[in-house]
């Protein structure tokens, strides 16, 4: 085997890997900041921040392979997670939070390579609302909406009609459509 081929073979083997990691560990988050002073600024018209990650979390004796899934991806941050209670390491998040670095390098990985679990499903939606907030629209109600069910589905799972509540008491123009 030729080291090109040789070379080639451990790419899609860690390709493997990062995606197996990233499916087991890995987490693709929507959130919304009550930003209630800042309504007359550009991104906060509904009086509210959309924030987006993708995020992967270990333990301090883990945080090589966070450094790996960095130099994968090119992007993002391994940042510190202190704990003061009883566990026994501090814990590490390699963190992307970078719009551009979510569109340009992250979510064209994950449409390329999917997950195999039900996590590529929050993945696609992670996706989509990236795509909604890149297009502006978190700027009007009917869009943070939008973004607010889909997101709302994801993970945990928040009931749609906690969430809807949440808007509507602190963006007066927003109604619970169903």
């Amino acid at each position: 085997m030729s080291g090109a081929e040789n070379q080639q073979e451990r790419l899609i083997e860690f390709r493997g890997w990062v995606i197996g990691f990233v499916d087991g560990e890995g987490c693709f988050s929507i959130g919304f900041v009550r930003q209630p002073n800042r309504p007359g600024r550009k991104g906060y018209k509904t009086g509210f921040q959309v924030s987006h990650e993708f995020a992967v979390t270990q333990g301090a004796s883990g945080i090589a392979c966070l450094e790996d899934l960095r130099e994968f991806f090119g992007v993002g941050d391994v940042i510190p997670n202190r704990r003061y209670d009883n566990h026994r390491e501090h814990m590490y998040r390699y963190v992307v939070r970078r719009r551009e670095d979510l569109l340009e390098t992250v979510i064209p990985f994950f449409s390329k390579y999917p997950m195999r679990s039900p996590k590529q499903q929050n993945f696609q939606k992670f996706a989509r609302c990236v795509g909604l907030i890149s297009s502006g629209r978190h700027k009007s109600a009917e869009g943070l909406i939008e973004i607010a069910e889909i997101a709302q589905t994801m993970n945990r799972k928040k009931p749609r009609h906690d969430l809807i509540r949440i808007l509507r008491g602190h963006t007066p123009d927003i109604r619970d459509t169903g």
